[in-house]
């Protein structure tokens, strides 16, 4: 079983690097598992990952490379004895290091496992910015890749993508850089499936970090079932596009230079619409697809650099109900629950 982990911070467009790399292992023939990591309590990302033929497992309320190692393992040793991939595709939560996340994987005592090199995706748009405003996470960031992506040249100016790939180079001068568009699928993205195949070095074993402690990254997620609903998908959209804008701009007044990740789906009978919002200078990103939903529900999971967590909970809470006031529709706040440590464990021995 062959592991890949791609990480990079908040909003780098790891979702959709990892949505490309799957489909074409997939296509190859290879039996393909995706293992998504969200810091907070629900997930968002393992819906857009699921493809036929590709097995994915979510991990939620927590960060992988500090507090859920046991669901790790677990996740991990049930996929290899009920799935039994050949490639493991692990994409952790944008607060993680990459390189930690290898090390503890390799001390877990599964069977016949090798690694592909270690990816970090970069946004050069907001790369200077997180620099500045979490320097020493990114710094260890980018320092445990053996490959770093500068991502989104189809829309990065060419003077911002160089000046990326200038402090990439002088922070990790032995790191393989390309610069690629995983939302085109370019060249340059081809060039990293081939740098995937070969066996990745690894790094020496580092002193362990906190990820979530050095990256000053406050989170929270919430879920509204939507009990009555009429929004034409124009007024679902605007709905999305508008609660972005606000949480946005209110979060802007607490720290204007903030970074991370919004992301907001609402699901209704025959619609989906998805949003994010990744910066404070950031216009909101929406997407809409029509299929056929079952659950009709919001869903938001927030991670901001240095705003408190009390205050990003009252931002996205307020803004996201009195939309759904607006535009008369009824919800109610949905209880999340989790298995416990104790529990996993449980589950463990009795494999």
């Amino acid at each position: 079983m062959k592991v890949m982990i791609i990480g990079g911070f908040l909003g780098s467009g790891k979702t959709t690097t990892i949505l490309k790399i799957s489909r074409r292992l997939s296509e190859a023939g290879k039996r393909t598992a995706i293992i998504v990591n969200e810091i907070g309590e629900i997930g968002l990302d393992g819906e857009t990952l699921k493809s036929p033929g590709i097995k994915t497992e979510e991990l939620t309320s927590g960060c992988i490379c500090c507090t859920l190692r046991i669901s790790m393992q677990y996740t991990l040793q049930t996929l290899e004895e009920e799935f039994r991939p050949d490639i493991v595709i692990i994409e952790p939560t944008g607060i993680a290091f990459p390189g930690q996340i290898r090390e503890e994987i390799e001390i877990m005592g599964l069977s016949e496992l090798s690694f592909a090199p270690v990816v970090t995706i970069v946004d050069p748009g907001r790369f200077g910015t997180e620099a500045k405003e979490i320097p020493r996470f990114i710094e260890n960031q980018v320092k445990e890749a053996e490959i770093l992506c500068i991502n989104k040249v189809d829309i990065a100016p060419a003077e911002i993508v160089m000046a990326t790939e200038q402090m990439l180079t002088e922070l990790n001068p032995e790191a393989k850089i390309l610069k690629i568009s995983a939302k085109l699928g370019d060249e340059q993205f081809e060039n990293l499936l081939i740098h995937l195949a070969v066996p990745g070095i690894g790094k020496p074993p580092q002193e362990k970090k906190n990820s979530i402690e050095l990256s000053e990254v406050s989170a929270h997620s919430v879920i509204y079932t939507l009990k009555s609903c009429t929004l034409s998908p124009e007024k679902g959209r605007l709905l999305i596009e508008e609660s972005l804008q606000t949480i946005r701009d209110r979060v802007k007044e607490i720290n204007p230079d903030f970074v991370g990740h919004v992301k907001l789906s609402l699901k209704l009978p025959d619609y989906m619409v998805k949003g994010s919002v990744t910066s404070s200078e950031e216009a909101p990103q929406v997407e809409f697809t029509s299929r056929k939903n079952e659950k009709f529900e919001l869903r938001l999971l927030s991670a901001i650099t240095k705003v408190p967590k009390e205050r990003l909970t009252g931002i996205v809470e307020s803004t996201l109900e009195e939309k759904l006031r607006e535009s008369n529709t009824s919800f109610e706040r949905k209880e999340q629950h989790h298995g416990t440590r104790t529990e996993i464990k449980g589950l463990m021995k009795k494999k």
